[in-house]
């Protein structure tokens, strides 16, 4: 498991290092720049946040404070926000791949258990756990947090899912998810539990995010505006952004794909999965899927959906089962491996990649 985590990152590595003599006609100077290449987009935020901590008039109120605490810890030691942060991410991506494992061995036999490893880790968006993004983070809390709700260790599917919604904002759906986890748990025993009431613990990670936006700004909710003035993003029905993503006119061919026709295709894909899920899997699964894309939607326009994607790990316990069948193994991961390819090399040269 492990290997497979290591192996898939060097090769990350290594083809978007040599994709630039190839595609750009420019060489990376110096074995520093193979990892300079991520240092791009969001993790600006992070590292400033790590560095300064948050400023009311830069945009970073709109980020959530683990992440970039954990960088802050982590570059004590190495000297380098950087590598703190492919560090962190690294661990992360280990832990999650573990922890999917796990949770799926639950339910499934070794084989299933391991597909989705496999689908999980070359996804096309799966550069992200890779890199100073806090998607590797959020998703080892989440999975930790379900985990232990399964096997009833409810103290730590609570104090996981506080620090999960510490790390992103989407960790709210935690709430209704293990809650349907001890709904299912009564329903099988006819028994109640007290230690359901640790679930409780999980929205004071979102109380700390509020406190330090009330610090900085004297506002707890300062971070709506800043999203709304920073990112041009607020909520809206989830029709307001398909809507947009599929009328809005794009000045070039690669917007209109990356922007408009990608984000369609991962609502899509998670749309589908997500009514399978409540076919196929867990009432617990399914509420996760369900809540992270009416979150993901429900905004003025679409805008890292496949990202996002990638957290929804109930889609890869999916493609799982699916790969039973050797054409939807080769299908499923030939469609994969080229878009995480693509995704990624144009994210290391910093176009937009979600």
């Amino acid at each position: 498991m492990i290997g497979w985590v290591m192996a898939i990152k060097v090769l990350l590595y290594f083809v978007a290092a040599k994709s630039y003599p190839i595609l750009w006609d420019s060489y990376l100077n110096g074995a520093w720049r193979w990892f300079e290449i991520w240092d791009q987009w969001d993790f600006g935020y992070y590292r400033e946040i790590a560095e300064s901590g948050y400023n009311s008039g830069d945009g970073s109120l709109a980020f959530y404070p683990l992440f970039p605490w954990m960088l802050r810890l982590v570059a004590y030691i190495c000297k380098s926000y950087l590598f703190a942060g492919l560090i962190v991410s690294s661990i992360a991506s280990i832990i999650a791949a573990v922890l999917l494992r796990r949770l799926v061995q639950l339910d499934y036999g070794t084989s299933v258990a391991m597909r989705s490893v496999w689908f999980l880790l070359i996804f096309p968006t799966a550069y992200f756990l890779h890199v100073g993004y806090s998607e590797s983070l959020f998703l080892a809390m989440a999975l930790g947090s379900i985990l232990a709700a399964r096997v009833e260790r409810w103290w730590l599917a609570g104090v996981l899912g506080a620090f999960c919604w510490m790390t992103r904002g989407v960790g709210a759906v935690l709430v209704p998810t293990l809650a349907v986890e001890a709904i299912q748990q009564y329903w099988l025993r006819r028994c109640w539990n007290w230690r359901w009431i640790w679930i409780a613990i999980v929205p004071t990670g979102f109380v700390v995010y509020l406190l330090i936006n009330w610090h900085v700004t004297g506002h707890p909710f300062a971070f709506l505006q800043t999203r709304k003035v920073s990112f041009e993003q607020s909520f809206a029905l989830p029709s307001a952004g398909i809507r947009q993503a599929i009328w809005a006119l794009y000045p070039t061919a690669r917007e209109a794909e990356m922007v408009g026709a990608q984000e369609l295709i991962f609502v899509a894909l998670g749309s589908v999965c997500t009514i399978v899920s409540w076919l196929k899997l867990r009432p617990a699964y399914a509420t996760w899927m369900t809540g992270n894309l009416i979150l993901f939607t429900s905004v003025n326009f679409l805008q890292s959906i496949p990202r996002y994607t990638l957290t929804m790990f109930p889609i890869f316990i999916l493609f799982a089962l699916l790969a039973k069948n050797r054409f939807w193994a080769g299908a499923l991961t030939a469609w994969s491996l080229l878009l995480f390819a693509l995704f990624a090399v144009l994210f290391a040269h910093g176009e937009w990649a979600f």
